[in-house]
């Protein structure tokens, strides 16, 4: 056993097998190699990654792309890493405009060509999820003409997920065409509400923008929820933040997180941190498992809820 493993078993062990399975997103690793960042994370104690295909970390367009991949599976599964594919590249399908083309471009082929490859590849690394978000809308394009070409382009890239045996998790994202839960809805009505078609749940978006507390969020998707991501935020603000820097109450999300019987990764975004992303991510390990710990204990109201009232 090599001393990576040791502390990641240790790790594994302090947290118990009933409580949350933390990850930690690659995407606050971009200056590390990915076999680099993969074993920084497991050293650390994290169960899993939130694996963001992009240029250094498992391009998705570079050749012997299969080769990659089973090497990113083996490597996984050496350090026994759960994970989630992420699609938030910000300039792989164009080097001049941040995340474009999205599904609601004139041309969205290439957004397409790589979610099916998004899906493909995480068919083969075993992933619990795959995301994908809506983007925002050109200003030369109509909103009834975005929504069409949002739910058209879900739906083929549901066909291929379907084929493939792989789970979508569509992310509300702020400011984009479908930025919060009742967005995720209706769009989800739109496709026929396919049972291969979850949520993804930025913790922080929640807090962000959404009307209600955090922990009752996560209760009103409980059933459809495939993926959580989790940051710190402030309302009305897009930024994330590092843990204990925001407004949230960790331990009620994560108390509400486990009454809804949630099993899969809660995986820490914080995709400007990768300058100090060992340092940043052991903090926020230190961090959710204290809240974990919080969690656990009898909360206020019936059953450890909290009372859901609307934001202000």
């Amino acid at each position: 056993m090599t001393a990576h493993r040791g502390r990641a078993a240790a790790g594994a062990a302090d947290r118990g097998g009933d409580g949350p399975r933390f990850g930690y997103g690659t995407n606050g690793f971009a200056n590390h190699r990915l076999t680099d960042a993969l074993a920084v994370v497991a050293d650390l104690g994290y169960q899993g990654v939130a694996l963001t295909l992009d240029h250094d970390h498992l391009d998705p367009f570079a050749p012997a792309l299969a080769r990659r991949v089973a090497a990113v599976a083996r490597r996984l599964a050496a350090l026994d890493l759960a994970v989630v594919v992420e699609t938030g590249a910000r300039y792989l399908l164009d080097p001049w405009h941040k995340h474009a083309p999205t599904l609601l471009h004139d041309d969205p082929a290439r957004r397409v060509e790589f979610l099916r490859r998004a899906v493909r590849i995480g068919a083969d690394l075993g992933a619990e999820a795959v995301t994908l978000w809506a983007g925002v809308r050109p200003e030369n394009v109509e909103p009834a003409t975005a929504w069409d070409r949002l739910v058209a382009g879900c739906a083929t890239v549901l066909d291929a997920a379907e084929a493939a045996g792989t789970t979508l998790g569509f992310e509300p994202e702020p400011g984009m065409l479908v930025e919060d839960i009742a967005g995720w809805r209706r769009l989800r009505g739109a496709l026929g509400d396919p049972a291969g078609f979850g949520i993804t749940l930025d913790i922080g978006h929640c807090r962000c923008l959404e009307p209600w507390p955090v922990p009752e969020c996560v209760r009103q998707v409980a059933a459809h929820l495939v993926n959580v991501q989790i940051d710190d935020m402030r309302r009305g603000v897009h930024e994330h933040l590092e843990f204990g820097t925001g407004e949230i109450d960790f331990p009620p999300v994560l108390r509400a997180l486990g009454d809804a019987g949630y099993r899969g990764l809660v995986a820490v975004e914080l995709p400007r941190h990768s300058h100090a992303a060992p340092a940043v991510a052991a903090r926020s390990l230190d961090f959710l498992r204290a809240a974990a710990k919080e969690a656990a204990r009898p909360g206020p109201g019936a059953n450890g809820r909290e009372a859901a009232r609307p934001e202000r």
